[in-house]
């Protein structure tokens, strides 16, 4: 199992350089090896990377959107201080909308939406007990996408996956806390066992209280960089 605090990145290795670039750049942010006030030099991160300067304003402007960049006068692109108080508003937001996809997917979803939900949170749970990190943040990311597309919303799922992008980064972090995927794969199980009986409470309940839960262990983790 990985351990606290371990430098093993979660970076999904079927992205594009550009999309690679913008989320380790995020995992690095967030994990503290770029601290506040380092300025993003463009010419550098393009020859980090192996590519043009292109892709790499494109990956500071997505990292802007999300609060880790702020783009200063004569500085250009400098990374950004994360505030608890600001990270706390993301994840009221993102909870409220997975709590309702959640509640969505106990009175809408078809039966094979629910066996695929099944097979995504089955085939987890062998790389929790494998403790691939990487592999099991990819998972992390199919089985809320399964159950985005199970509400049958289709403006909540656009919303969410919009909101998802910005938080992404802390979502993954959190994965780097002893035990947490574990934790997170039971906490996935009480919310399919509640869409599979058709509880929207439930289904809400349980969705709110793992990203919740998802807010509180980046919290932990990050007070301990």
């Amino acid at each position: 199992m990985i351990e606290a605090g371990a430098p093993t990145r979660t970076v999904d290795s079927s992205l594009t350089r550009a999309e690679r670039l913008r989320a380790e750049l995020a995992d690095d942010i967030v994990c503290g090896r770029l601290a506040p006030g380092t300025a993003l030099d463009e010419t550098t991160l393009a020859n980090r990377f192996g590519v043009s300067r292109t892709p790499v304003r494109e990956a500071l402007r997505e990292l802007a959107a999300a609060g880790l960049v702020v783009h200063r006068a004569h500085r250009g692109a400098v990374v950004t201080a994360l505030t608890e108080e600001r990270l706390r508003e993301m994840f009221s937001v993102m909870t409220e909308l997975e709590a309702l996809a959640a509640a969505g997917c106990a009175s809408s979803m078809s039966p094979s939406e629910r066996q695929q939900l099944v097979d995504i949170h089955d085939d987890a749970e062998n790389l929790v007990r494998a403790g691939d990190l990487a592999a099991y943040a990819e998972a992390n990311d199919r089985f809320h996408d399964c159950l985005y597309a199970g509400s049958h919303n289709s403006f909540l799922a656009e919303t969410l996956l919009s909101v998802r992008r910005r938080v992404s980064a802390f979502r993954r972090a959190q994965f780097r806390s002893l035990g947490r995927l574990k934790l997170s794969h039971e906490e996935h199980d009480r919310v399919v066992q509640a869409v599979l009986r058709g509880d929207r409470d439930a289904a809400a309940r349980e969705m709110r209280s793992h990203l919740e839960t998802v807010r509180d262990s980046f919290l932990v983790f990050h007070d301990g960089l």
